[in-house]
């Protein structure tokens, strides 16, 4: 099997009989699908934690501010987050590479409602920060150390790590959203991407569209989807209406969208 960093595809009904530790369930509401994945032991291909896996139609096609498709999504992240205090959101990857460029796209299009000119004549908003820290290379920083500061500074309740996913079937990207407890786990426990709990002293809930697929031609080639530009585009808004919804239940979505621009 391809590398994929989607639970639902390492422990779905093809893969056979689920490992102890290993809960399933499958749902659907409206046109999504939704799968949710607990794995309760160590030890296995996954961290333990909760999975949300929601299947949808293209977003390259959806209407990033389909209110019911934002409204599933935000409510299957609200129940993986702390009920109140600051959030941060991070948007991890390159914005000069498309296929990486879902994680920043993302924290511009974040709600902020931290600092003395982001004051909202509405009462109980959540203090939220975002930013897009940059790949390593361009800041001389690892992303653990970015992240780091970035916590000690702010001290959030919970942080949100955005970034393009991996799958293992061609036929699911840019059509699938995953949000994990787990925080951001890369194929490599040691990599300099792995941000979680352990590390910076606060939950770290993952979000991610599949925008990659390794290729059966050599491990240096990847596979896109043919409208990437678009699932970028399309999948970073919808992502964000999301957050914003899960972070802001007292704004309506038209009034974030509105807020956000």
């Amino acid at each position: 099997m391809r590398f994929t960093d989607m639970a639902d595809e390492m422990f779905g009904a093809a893969q056979g009989a689920l490992p102890a530790g290993v809960r399933l369930a499958t749902a659907k509401r409206g046109g999504v699908t939704i799968t949710r994945v607990e794995i309760a032991r160590e030890g296995l291909a996954k961290p333990r934690g909760r999975y949300v896996t929601l299947e949808m139609p293209s977003v390259s096609v959806l209407d990033e501010r389909d209110a019911a498709v934002i409204e599933t999504c935000a409510a299957e992240l609200r129940a993986l987050l702390p009920p109140e205090g600051p959030v941060l959101v991070l948007g991890i990857g390159n914005r000069r590479v498309t296929a990486d460029a879902l994680g920043p796209r993302t924290a511009q299009k974040i709600l902020v409602t931290m600092g003395p000119q982001h004051t909202l004549p509405v009462k109980g908003i959540r203090p939220v920060a975002a930013i897009a820290p940059g790949v390593s290379a361009s800041t001389g920083l690892t992303l653990r150390q970015l992240a780091g500061a970035m916590v000690e500074a702010v001290r959030p309740a919970a942080l949100i790590c955005v970034d393009s996913l991996c799958s293992a079937e061609g036929a699911r990207l840019g059509r699938s959203v995953q949000f994990s407890d787990t925080g951001l786990y890369p194929a490599q426990a040691d990599h300099a991407k792995h941000l979680d709990a352990a590390a910076l002293g606060v939950p770290v809930i993952a979000a991610g569209i599949p925008t990659l697929m390794d290729s059966d031609e050599g491990a240096d080639l990847v596979v896109t989807p043919r409208a990437l530009d678009s699932v970028i585009a399309h999948g970073s808004a919808l992502l964000a209406g999301a957050i914003n919804r899960a972070l802001q239940p007292r704004l309506s979505v038209a009034q974030l969208f509105w807020l956000a621009g």
